[in-house]
């Protein structure tokens, strides 16, 4: 019997002030998957997903407070554990 996997999500309004935190969720995290809605962007991930502050700031070009997202954020699923550098989801059977 197959055991399913534990994804974490994340989703966003689609819109500009967004798209470089998803860019960059994306680079960050290999095994993610976009999916894209009419004005919202949902992101899964399996057992993990990592928010990189340094990797929003390289793909802008300016100082970037990861407390921004929040602006955005529609919804998320997983244990949240957040720091001045990175904001992750984690889910673990």
């Amino acid at each position: 019997m197959n055991t399913p996997v534990s994804k974490v999500f994340i989703a966003f309004q689609d819109n500009e002030e967004s798209r470089a935190v998803v860019d960059a969720i994306l680079a960050d995290n290999l095994q993610a998957e976009a999916v894209y809605s009419p004005g919202l962007v949902k992101i899964d991930s399996p057992h993990r997903l990592v928010i990189r502050r340094a990797s929003i700031e390289e793909l802008t070009g300016r100082p970037y407070d990861l407390q921004q997202i929040q602006i955005n954020l529609v919804t998320l699923s997983g244990n949240v554990d957040e720091s001045d550098d990175e904001f992750s989801l984690t889910w673990h059977a």
